[in-house]
C-alpha cells in the first residue's frame, strides 16, 4: 500500500477541496491509503460524505492552521509541532507515510520540510521541480521557487533531482538535460551556468543525455525532457506561462462569443478548442515537488480545486511507486564516484547538517 500524508487545512479552500479530491483519487488507485491532518470541525463533516474514503484513511485532529500569509519563521515558531502542515510532513520523516501533499503557505511547507525531514547528504539546497505541459508531452523545470541563485555544483544537484524525477513519472531510461541559458552557444550566459555544463559533460552520467544549453522557448517546444535553472529566472517563467495560457483562453472565450458565425463556428470546431482546452488546463500539470529533502513532498497550487489537487496527489503516488529517493540517491553515488573533487563537499555539508 502507499500511504499518503495531508495537510486538509492548506490553500485557499482547505478540506471542502481536499476531501473530494482524495475521493476521487480512491476511486483510481486500490492501493493507496491516507493519513488526513486537520481541525475535526472542519474536516469530519466533509470525511462523512465518503464513506469509502473515510473507510481507507486515518484521520487526526490538529490544532493549528499554518495561514497562507504566515511567514517561515512564524510557521516554524509559533506552535508547529500542533500544526496540520508539520504534522503531515512528520508522518513521513517517522515512516507512517511515504510522501506528503499540502495546498499550504509554499514558504512555510519548505522551510518545515527542510527542518523536519532534512536535505540529503550531498545538496546544498533543494529545489522545487514543476510538470510542464509541451508540444511534445511534458517536461520536468527545476527549480522554480526554492533557490534564488546558484552555483555551479547548486545547478548540476538540479540537474541530477530532475533526471531522477524525469526517469520516475515518465518512465524515461536516460532523459535528456538542458541548462536553461540566454544562448546557445558555450561562450554565453553566467559563470556558474558554463561551469555546470562543461562538468556534466565531463561526467557523462549514463543516466542522463545531457544536451547543453537552452533557451526560454525550448522550454515549451519540449526541447529536453529536464530543464535546469535557478528558482529566479524559473519561477518567472513558470507565473509567465500561466498567466500566457489564461490569456490565450481569455482571447479564445471573447472571440468565440463575439458574432454569430464564430458562435456556430465553434459549435463545429467544439472538439479542437476541447483539446486546446486540455493541454492549456493549469490543473493537469498542479503540484510542485520538493526535491533533495530526505522524503517526498508535493506541494499543491492554493488556489487548486478537486481536480487540481487530485492531480499532486497522482503525482506523490507515482514518484512513490517509481522509487524516485532510490533512483536520485543511485544518481548521485555514480556522481560522485565518477568525480571525486566532490567528496570534500560531501563530508562537509554532511558535517553542517549535523
Amino acid at each position: 500500500m502507499i500511504r499518503i500524508s495531508i495537510d486538509a487545512m492548506g490553500g485557499d479552500h482547505g478540506p471542502s477541496v481536499v476531501i473530494p479530491a482524495l475521493a476521487a483519487v480512491a476511486t483510481r488507485r486500490s492501493d493507496i491509503r491516507f493519513i488526513i491532518f486537520g481541525r475535526d470541525e472542519a474536516v469530519r463533516p466533509e470525511l462523512e460524505k465518503h464513506p469509502r474514503l473515510a473507510e481507507i484513511s486515518e484521520f487526526f485532529h490538529a490544532e493549528i492552521s499554518v495561514r497562507m500569509d504566515d511567514k517561515p519563521s512564524q510557521a516554524l515558531r509559533h506552535g508547529r509541532w500542533k500544526s496540520s502542515m508539520w504534522r503531515a510532513i512528520e508522518a513521513v520523516k517517522t515512516g507512517q507515510a511515504d510522501a506528503c501533499v499540502s495546498a499550504g503557505n509554499t514558504g512555510a511547507l519548505m522551510a518545515m520540510s527542510k527542518f523536519c525531514l532534512r536535505t540529503m547528504a550531498t545538496i546544498d539546497r533543494p529545489a522545487i521541480a514543476a510538470i510542464w505541459p509541451t508540444t511534445r508531452g511534458e517536461s520536468v523545470v527545476l527549480d522554480v521557487g526554492a533557490t534564488i541563485g546558484a552555483d555551479a555544483h547548486q545547478l548540476i544537484d538540479f540537474a541530477i533531482l530532475g533526471t531522477g524525477m524525469a526517469r520516475a513519472l515518465f518512465d524515461i531510461e536516460r532523459p535528456t538535460v538542458g541548462l536553461l541559458n540566454v544562448g546557445v552557444e558555450e561562450v554565453k550566459g553566467q559563470e556558474e551556468v558554463k561551469e555546470a555544463g562543461q562538468l556534466l559533460r565531463e561526467v557523462n552520467l549514463a543516466s542522463m543525455n545531457y544536451q547543453g544549453f537552452v533557451e526560454g522557448d525550448d522550454i515549451g517546444r519540449g526541447t529536453v525532457d529536464v530543464v535546469v535553472t535557478e528558482g529566479f529566472a524559473g519561477n518567472i517563467a513558470l507565473k509567465t506561462a500561466e498567466g500566457t495560457a489564461r490569456q490565450i483562453a481569455g482571447y479564445l472565450r471573447s472571440a468565440m462569443s463575439r458574432t454569430l458565425m464564430a458562435k456556430i463556428g465553434y459549435f463545429f470546431a467544439k472538439a479542437a478548442f476541447d483539446s486546446l482546452r486540455e493541454k492549456m488546463d493549469v490543473r493537469r500539470a498542479n503540484g510542485g515537488v520538493f526535491l533533495g529533502l530526505n522524503g517526498i513532498v508535493v506541494k499543491s497550487h492554493g488556489g487548486a480545486d478537486q481536480d487540481g489537487f487530485a492531480a499532486a496527489i497522482e503525482m506523490a503516488y507515482d514518484m512513490v511507486r517509481n522509487r524516485l529517493l532510490d533512483r536520485i540517491e543511485a544518481d548521485f553515488d555514480l556522481f560522485h564516484a565518477r568525480n571525486p573533487l566532490t567528496s570534500v563537499r560531501r563530508s562537509a555539508t554532511a558535517d553542517e547538517q549535523e
